[in-house]
């Protein structure tokens, strides 16, 4: 794992070498183990790289990297799980190659001089994001694995190109222009994060996952275009039109088998790992088969906040004692995590608002504090029917559909008519009379939800919906038209006749590496901590769409398939409880710790002065919030994080 950086200039200048140390410095958390800088004076393009020593430690795993013919340099981010196969591949098909070590990035090399680009990333395992020089037909590739674990960003800056891990390495080039993107932040306040390929910055794309782009520099020829290698909405078609055809049995086994060679796979390290372990289904399973695949007791971490509705930890501390791991725990208080939130625009370098980030930094500080890899869970959800939206969600669109158009607009109208504080009123009053002490958490916000669902008419747009925070952020960020993205560009959807299978896909697709892996990737970096999803390896993703969708969701329970799995190790009854999820208790820190620091950031003549945003529906929803007229939380923050990034990049 490491952070990679270059740039191609037609203009030499002395500095060149400076600045390309700059870009690289800046990425000295994602490789705090060493640097390394190169570059072809022939045509003025250089290469940087910093290192997290995780395979071969010795300087024979040292980038940039030369193949061993001399034709190609590459810097590498990631890890390829199956590169010793290759090597054994290569040394059986060719005269055995010299190796100098036994890095991946050595036998990456080796295979694109054999075989080609496109043929290597196909025969590759792994996550990765790099960028390969070819000094024979001067052509700069990049590349990024095919779930998106690992990010890169690319463009134009004055007739420069530029590319790195981060954004950081970027912005430091003196070409480098900071043109906020209006767009993306509509993008963001929708979203909570900024999709690929946009980015915050115009002129800076990032490159989407399961893709490759090869350039000629040198040309006077600067348009771009990827192309794919892979891509889930072809893992879906393949595996929806070949459906798995054996016994329930059948397919814990084969699934089993599967998801321990991909555990098995990712255990390859010269360092300590561990893993994260929350006592849900993904993480759980994960620790299950790892302990199976060790003779020693497998290190695992969690922590746990003092607000008892957000603490999962006694239920990880349990499934830890059941397989015995060597467990490690952490109480989180809010001050803990208060004193993060002036670091989080430095740490996601781009603006992010998934308020998990806070707990997903802080179980990455510690676990970095005890190994250098950690194995995660992401994933489960999204392949194997877990969240809500495939579940009480799909019932809720279901019932809503069989009512005439009319009639559930009418309905709407009324529902949205009374304000949601006056419906938690009157929904604490009923519960007052039935002596029911414990209910719906925040019943007018769900209410309100549930009235822009009624004008809805489609499937795919009801999925839109349940994905969108602000509905108008076009109107709330000023001079800022609407972006193609996934939910609007239908010819990039993917089939599906169930709407489940489709959300699925859409999820695996775009919310997989845009939220939850950005959010994974930024704050395991930020602690010079290697993360590693077995769920994520594409073997299993292609596997888990060939499984028929009742093995997935049965009974109104998702992730069936991958509970049998795990209770194979672990006992039910310290699993099946109610999904918790990650988040942190940011609505009441916003009425209490974070409201001075919120009020600066949201201050009616900085939003005006400062020119982005409407002011007044920003204002409204601030004050309802404080007053606790429903649970305004996901719409402040998406906001507090573009405007803490404003003011950390661009003051």
């Amino acid at each position: 794992m490491c952070g990679i950086a270059g740039y191609f200039s037609p203009f030499r200048d002395p500095s060149d070498r400076h600045v390309l140390k700059l870009m690289t410095s800046a990425l000295e958390r994602r490789g705090p183990d060493g640097e390394g800088l190169w570059q072809d004076g022939e045509v003025n393009l250089g290469l940087g790289h910093r290192r997290l020593s995780i395979l071969d430690l010795s300087e024979a795993g040292d980038q940039p990297m030369h193949s061993h013919c001399g034709r190609y340099v590459i810097v590498f981010n990631g890890e390829i799980y199956n590169h010793l196969r290759l090597r054994d591949q290569l040394e059986n098909q060719y005269q055995p190659p010299r190796w100098n070590g036994h890095s991946d990035t050595e036998t990456l090399l080796q295979c694109i001089a054999q075989w080609g680009l496109v043929k290597s990333l196909n025969a590759c395992v792994g996550m990765f994001a790099f960028a390969l020089w070819d000094r024979k037909m001067h052509t700069l590739s990049l590349a990024r694995d095919r779930m998106g674990e690992k990010p890169l960003y690319y463009g134009w800056q004055n007739n420069v190109f530029l590319f790195g891990s981060e954004l950081n390495a970027l912005s430091v080039h003196p070409s480098f222009k900071k043109e906020v993107n209006r767009s993306a932040i509509a993008l963001l306040l929708r979203h909570n994060c900024i999709p690929s390929p946009h980015s915050i910055y115009s002129g800076i794309s990032k490159l989407m996952p399961g893709h490759y782009l090869t350039l000629q520099p040198c040309s006077a020829e600067k348009t771009m275009q990827s192309a794919p290698y892979w891509s889930v909405n072809d893992a879906a078609h393949m595996g929806l039109a070949t459906q798995f055809q054996g016994t329930d049995t059948e397919a814990i086994a084969l699934l089993e088998r599967q998801l321990s060679s991909s555990v098995s796979d990712q255990l390859i390290s010269d360092v300590p790992l561990g893993a994260f372990l929350s006592g849900g289904i993904d993480s759980s399973v994960i620790v299950a088969l790892m302990q199976k695949n060790s003779t020693q007791s497998v290190k695992t971490f969690t922590i746990g906040y003092s607000e008892g509705s957000h603490n999962e930890a006694v239920h990880a501390r349990q499934v830890a004692e059941h397989l015995g791991t060597d467990h490690t725990e952490l109480r989180v208080s809010p001050d803990d995590a208060l004193k993060l939130v002036p670091k989080l625009p430095d740490i996601y370098s781009e603006p992010f608002s998934n308020s998990s980030q806070l707990p997903t930094y802080l179980i990455c500080q510690l676990t970095s504090q005890h190994v250098k890899v950690a194995l995660d869970g992401d994933g489960g959800d999204e392949l194997f029917g877990g969240y809500n939206r495939y579940l009480g969600g799909y019932k809720v669109w279901s019932q809503l559909k069989t009512l005439p158009l009319p009639l559930r607009k009418v309905i709407s109208v009324f529902l949205q008519s009374v304000p949601t504080h006056r419906w938690d009123s009157a929904y604490k009053l009923v519960n007052s009379f039935i002596h029911r002490s414990q209910g719906i958490a925040w019943p007018g916000d769900k209410l309100h939800k549930i009235a822009d669902a009624m004008r809805i008419n489609q499937g795919e747009l009801y999925y839109a919906d349940r994905l969108s925070h602000w509905k108008n952020a076009n109107q709330v960020v000023l001079d800022a038209p609407e972006a193609a993205t996934f939910l609007n560009s239908r010819d990039t959807w993917p089939q599906a006749n169930d709407l489940r299978d489709w959300m699925m896909a859409m999820d695996a697709k775009h919310y997989i590496p845009e939220d939850n892996l950005v959010r994974l990737d930024r704050a395991a970096m930020a602690c010079s901590l290697e993360t590693r999803a077995p769920l994520l390896d594409h073997r299993l993703v292609e596997l888990a769409w060939t499984m028929p969708l009742h093995m997935k969701i049965r009974n109104g329970t998702g992730k069936w398939l991958l509970r049998e799995v795990l209770y194979q190790y672990v006992p039910r009854e310290l699993i099946d409880r109610p999904k918790m999820g990650f988040a942190a208790p940011i609505g009441q820190w916003l009425r209490n710790e974070l409201r001075d620091w919120a009020e600066d950031l949201l201050d009616e003549a900085k939003l005006r002065d400062e020119g982005y945003f409407d002011p007044a529906p920003i204002r409204g929803l601030w004050e309802a919030h404080l007053a606790g007229h429903g649970n305004k939380e996901g719409y402040l923050w998406d906001v507090l994080m573009f405007q803490a990034w404003l003011r950390h990049y661009c003051a």
